[in-house]
């Protein structure tokens, strides 16, 4: 059967793949568009298999409000070039709004969700084949409400912070959560520091004292003084504002009559390990990617 220009292009605006493999797939279906279709995702599916391996350490975050909750997504890739790219963005972006609405258990339940008529996985697939890259959904969570705001902020889409205010306004809410992304505590204040975190500080500190030489006591009030700052630095409340480091965020909360019920903040690869590559060696890894996949 002859394959005409209007059957490429009709296969690749069902698909998203190339002109050439759209060709190349209703050539081996003997024009069937159908059987063509289910080729390409096989193929895709064989691509993305190849590629599973391959660090995803860039990418972006995305934020997705829904009623009374709010959903953080980080999205995978492997280049900085394919986390601009319009598909990519696309797909993170619904795959955001996905979350908030449906609001699935784990990233497996994610996963198996419909997406514009096939389930997420199935669209990761094909935009791996399409783009060329490993892509990931790698987590996701939520931000409820607390009875009032609940304000984001991102960073060049590589940081990203949730906060839930009770009391305050918008602009307080964004100035948290801008805080949030530029400062990363670990806690809104000391009674949400777990024990054991606070028992392995104390203990790294009172063998750091205990070399002065000093008398027990004043071992332990400088002891004391170092907890004090160290839950000012890892406290939400206790760090200094970052649009005024002359008052803390506690101070600031206090004074807008507000409080943080909780807050969430994610970073583009935080915790992967990245491979260092040279640019020399990064464009023949690519070259030897290409000529394995043609």
């Amino acid at each position: 059967m002859a394959i005409t220009a209007s059957m490429v292009k009709t296969l690749r605006e069902r698909t998203g793949v190339g002109m050439m493999e759209c060709k190349k797939a209703l050539v081996e279906a003997d024009g069937d568009m159908d059987a063509a279709a289910k080729l390409l995702r096989e193929k895709g599916q064989a691509k993305a298999d190849k590629k599973a391996g391959r660090v995803a350490a860039e990418g972006r975050i995305v934020i997705a409000h829904g009623d009374d909750v709010s959903a953080m997504v980080e999205v995978n890739c492997e280049t900085d070039f394919v986390a601009a790219d319009d598909n990519f963005v696309k797909f993170a972006t619904a795959v955001g709004e996905l979350v908030v609405n449906e609001r699935p258990a784990d990233v497996d339940a994610l996963m198996t969700l419909s997406l514009d008529g096939s389930s997420v996985e199935e669209a990761r697939t094909a935009l791996v084949a399409k783009i060329g890259e490993n892509i990931g959904v790698r987590r996701f969570a939520f931000v409820e409400s607390a009875g009032g705001a609940i304000a984001s902020y991102t960073h060049n889409d590589r940081i990203g912070a949730l906060v839930a205010l009770t009391g305050g306004d918008e602009d307080l809410g964004r100035d948290i959560a801008m805080h949030v992304a530029a400062s990363a505590p670990l806690c809104v204040d000391e009674t949400d520091v777990p024990q054991a975190t606070l028992d392995a500080e104390r203990e790294i500190l009172v063998n750091q004292a205990a070399d002065s030489g000093k008398p027990e006591e004043i071992i332990q009030k400088m002891v004391d003084g170092r907890m004090r700052k160290y839950l000012a630095e890892i406290t939400l409340v206790g760090q200094p504002f970052v649009k005024d480091p002359d008052t803390t965020v506690g101070k600031l909360l206090k004074a807008k009559d507000a409080k943080v019920a909780s807050f969430l903040r994610f970073e583009v690869g935080e915790g992967i390990e990245k491979k260092e590559d040279n640019f020399a060696e990064e464009v023949m890894a690519q070259v030897k990617a290409a000529s394995e996949d043609s």
